[in-house]
C-alpha cells in the first residue's frame, strides 16, 4: 500500500510540474507577444524640435486680420501663402473672427484668441526679419499688435518683445530684425524697416 501511495504522489507531482511549466510557457509567450506589438500612435512620428518661437497677438475677439511675414537668413519668407520653408513653419494663420467658430458635439465654440505663431526648427547664422501686415481692417483707429520672439534652447530666453500700431488695410511694418551668429547667439536687434510683401509675392 505504501508503494502505491508513493507512486500516486509521484504522479501528482509530475502532473503539477507539467502544468506549471505549461502555464509558465504561455506566460512567457504572452509577454513576448505584448513586447512585439507596436503602438500605432507612435508609428510615423517625427519629433519636431523647436529652437525659436515667434508669437504675434492682437486684441481678442477683434475682427481684423493680421498676417506675420518672417524672412530667414537665406531670403525665404514664411507667411500664409507659404506656410513652410523647411526650417520655419507658420503654425496658425489667424484671420480675426473669421473661422474662429468650431462646432463640437452640436455646440458652437468660439476661439476668442487672435494669435499667429511661427516655429523656427533649426537656427541659421544671419538676419531674421519679422514683419506685420494689416491684411484686413474693419475700423478707423490703429490696431495694437504685440510681437514676442523667444529662443527656446538650452533654456527659454526673450529675444524681443514690443508693440506695433498698424494703421489700416495694407499697412506693413517691420516689428524687429535680429541677427544670429554661427552658434545661435543673438548679436543684436533693430527696427529698420524692410518690406517683405512685395518680395514674397514675387517668389515663384
Amino acid at each position: 500500500m505504501r508503494h502505491r501511495e508513493l507512486s500516486a504522489a509521484g504522479s501528482s507531482d509530475a502532473f503539477t510540474d507539467l502544468l506549471f511549466n505549461a502555464l509558465l510557457g504561455f506566460a512567457m509567450m504572452f509577454i513576448i507577444a505584448f513586447m512585439l506589438i507596436s503602438d500605432p500612435d507612435e508609428e510615423g512620428k517625427v519629433e519636431a524640435k523647436a529652437e525659436m518661437l515667434i508669437t504675434v497677438r492682437w486684441p481678442d475677439q477683434h475682427p481684423d486680420d493680421v498676417d506675420a511675414l518672417i524672412e530667414g537668413p537665406q531670403g525665404e519668407v514664411v507667411w500664409y501663402h507659404n506656410r513652410d520653408s523647411g526650417l520655419m513653419h507658420l503654425d496658425r494663420d489667424d484671420r480675426g473672427l473669421l473661422a474662429d467658430r468650431v462646432t463640437m458635439d452640436g455646440k458652437t465654440v468660439i476661439n476668442p484668441i487672435n494669435q499667429e505663431t511661427v516655429t523656427v526648427r533649426a537656427l541659421q547664422s544671419g538676419e531674421y526679419t519679422v514683419n506685420l501686415l494689416h491684411y484686413q481692417s474693419n475700423y478707423g483707429e490703429p490696431l495694437p499688435v504685440t510681437v514676442k520672439v523667444e529662443k527656446l534652447n538650452p533654456e527659454v530666453s526673450l529675444v524681443h518683445y514690443g508693440k506695433i500700431d498698424l494703421k489700416g488695410t495694407g499697412d506693413e511694418q517691420t516689428a524687429v530684425r535680429f541677427r544670429l551668429d554661427s552658434e545661435g547667439n543673438v548679436l543684436g536687434t533693430n527696427r529698420l524697416q524692410k518690406r517683405l510683401l512685395t518680395q514674397a509675392l514675387n517668389k515663384p
